[in-house]
């Protein structure tokens, strides 16, 4: 049989499995905060299984080899060593990063800064997710032209097609469990091409593995880890780390994480199993393939050297198992960076300001059109001249200069400003993309090397040490020569700000009350973590002008504070937003759901709270003519 026709159905099989899953979990899915955070209930291993399979990529396997093949162990600081420190550093911020209540970075930032922050970082997060996205179609493309000769387009449009099927239907939920299959897939391959590069590299050497590995390119200086110079590791670490430390696809399922400890514990897992990819197989690839192919002298050529081995070294069976891997690789990522760019252009753009009072089935159908704009887009960009890792560097280069300082010095440094961080993003993002946009216009010398990097070592990487020390200053002057943020925007990111909202309601609700007694009727509970999931849904007896409610709201009780639009409001009574009382807009335009997120053990508190916000909603649509009642619960667990 043709192998192309074996692939086809072995792909066909394994997309199948996938929508499975995505079928499933799209039953279980009720609002989009089901669809983009999955429900916040992943527990450490497939978090883990998930943040690794995301950064491996089909077409990352095959360039970080190639490094190794031309640079030897020193290459590892250009990709495979920021990867596994990243991974590691999100996992020493994820206590921090979890108990933030933002869905999207941008969403984050606004509560931290102002409003007019949120469309440039939504902007820039679109850009940066769609080029990681295609370095996977790219890989992927070139995958399939090797091995089966398919056509470009056709490969582009099979991707394609195959991740949007079951993201569509699973939402992040699908994404996080395939990317469990799919690391899977993706480290049995590789781990099954390094035993066989090695082999027949050994044999062809006449020595023992254990002997070719130690001795066969011992005086050529390749496992010289710092053979790249110490000034250039160091440029890489501070061009790439930042950049993947904010990332926003891990930073999303940091929120989608269980609780801290699963967070924590899910992205050393994840730092781990990169490790074992790009650490230890793709370094061992590269270290056979260079026997193998010592005239290999491009990164083009090294790129291809791996699939060429397969080609000439397994049978048509293997060759299709050895495909199926690396694409499961490329499916992984590309999944993640969709749906991370889905999630931005919906929540940060569609309901932030073209339709805040969408509803939770809108936005749901939206934000499966938004999915599909990043896959669009990638599709697209991956035509470009630009090879895989140039792809990956460049996102990386600009979320480095343009949000790694706003983010951080939102979180850890109180005199941050909205205008500090609005010019620290503009000037640092600015800046690196017209370095960038130098580069790719000039071209490469007859050496290979971009224009930048021929003026001086500190513009090399696109200019990108430059551009985030533009991006740092602009933050740190701007912002000491303006206002201080608000108490509001500090509160849930500093323990001392929130002590001045701090409020003690226990005592004014009178709990046996047949007001109250109907109340916690109605109210669910799910433990989750160390934390508990309260809901309270309620149905207006008339369609309701959401915006006039929000703003007839905040009239009436201070308490009641828009911190990322008017789309969702938050209770403002202590600087926990997660166990604050939120409303926003249910399913349709009668509904409005209440949640909050307390830790278990200030659970019984919030439930006065989330009774006394009940009653202040109650009262404000009276006033505007409309009558509520309470939805019991199917299914009621009690609180």
């Amino acid at each position: 049989m043709n192998m192309l026709i074996i692939f086809g159905v072995v792909l066909a099989i394994y997309t199948l499995s996938l929508l499975a899953v995505g079928w499933y979990y799209n039953k279980r899915q009720k609002s989009v905060v089901d669809f983009w955070l999955a429900g916040r209930k992943i527990g450490y291993i497939p978090l883990g299984l998930s943040a690794a399979a995301s950064w491996i990529t089909g077409g990352g396997i095959l360039a970080v080899t190639a490094a190794y093949l031309l640079g030897g162990l020193g290459s590892i600081w250009t990709f495979a060593a920021p990867n596994v420190i990243a991974l590691f550093g999100i996992g020493l911020l994820a206590s921090k990063i979890k108990n933030l209540p933002a869905i999207t970075q941008a969403e984050l930032l606004e509560q931290r800064y102002a409003s007019s922050i949120r469309l440039p970082v939504a902007l820039i997060v679109t850009i940066v997710m769609m080029l990681f996205a295609a370095a996977d179609v790219s890989g992927m493309r070139l995958i399939l032209s090797v091995f089966f000769g398919i056509d470009p387009i056709y490969a582009v449009a099979l991707i394609a097609i195959s991740v949007s099927a079951y993201i569509l239907l699973g939402g992040f939920s699908a994404v996080v469990w395939t990317n469990l299959i799919q690391y899977t897939l993706l480290a049995a391959a590789t781990i099954i091409l390094t035993i066989a590069v090695l082999f027949v590299a050994s044999g062809e050497s006449v020595l023992s593995v254990s002997d070719f590995v130690v001795s066969s390119q011992a005086s050529t200086g390749w496992w010289n880890p710092f053979s790249i110079g110490i000034p250039l590791i160091l440029i890489f670490c501070i061009a790439i780390i930042p950049g993947w430390v904010s990332e926003q696809d891990q930073w999303q399922k940091v929120w989608a994480s269980k609780d801290e400890k699963n967070a924590r514990k899910g992205f050393f897992f994840g730092s781990f199993l990169v490790f074992i990819i790009f650490g230890v197989c793709c370094c061992l690839l590269g270290l056979g393939l260079r026997y193998l192919f010592p005239e290999i002298s491009t990164m083009g050529d090294a790129e291809v050297a791996l699939l060429s081995f397969t080609l000439n070294n397994f049978p048509v069976i293997g060759i299709v198992l050895i495909a199926l891997g690396l694409t499961a690789a490329a499916m992984s990522s590309m999944d993640t960076f969709a749906t991370s760019g889905g999630s931005t252009l919906s929540r940060d753009l569609y309901q932030r300001y073209l339709r805040p009072d969408a509803t939770m089935k809108e936005l749901k159908i939206v934000n499966r059109a938004t999915v599909l704009i990043i896959i669009l887009g990638a599709s697209a960009i991956s035509f470009t001249d630009i090879n895989i890792i140039e792809y990956i560097h460049i996102a990386t280069y600009i979320a480095s200069a343009a949000y790694f300082f706003p983010l951080m010095g939102g979180l850890f440094w109180r005199r941050a400003t909205k205008e500090g961080a609005i010019a620290s993003l503009l000037v640092g993002g600015t800046a690196q993309i017209c370095m960038i946009l130098i580069d790719l216009f000039m071209g490469k010398s007859a050496a290979g090397v971009y224009y930048l990097d021929t003026i001086s070592p500190i513009l090399s990487c696109h200019g990108v040490i430059v551009s985030m020390a533009l991006s740092g200053a602009s933050l740190i002057l701007v912002s000491l020569m303006t206002k201080k943020s608000s108490v509001y925007n500090l509160a849930p990111f500093f323990s001392k700000e929130a002590k001045v909202l701090e409020r003690d309601e226990v005592n004014v609700v009178d709990k046996t009350s047949s007001s109250y007694d109907n109340y916690s009727d109605s109210l669910r509970a799910e433990p989750n973590g160390d934390r508990e999931r309260l809901y309270l849904d309620l149905k207006a007896s008339a369609p309701l002008n959401w915006e006039r409610f929000v703003a007839e709201l905040r009239t009436k009780n201070e308490a009641w504070f828009t911190s990322s639009g008017r789309n969702t409001v938050y209770r403002l009574t202590h600087g926990d937003l997660l166990s604050c009382p939120t409303i926003s807009r249910g399913s349709n335009e009668q509904e409005i759901w209440i949640t909050a997120e307390p830790r278990v053990e200030s659970t019984s508190i919030v439930q006065v709270e989330i009774y006394l916000a009940y009653n202040e909603i109650m009262e404000t649509l009276k006033s505007m003519g409309i009558l509520t009642d309470l939805v019991k619960p199917e299914n009621p667990k009690a609180v």
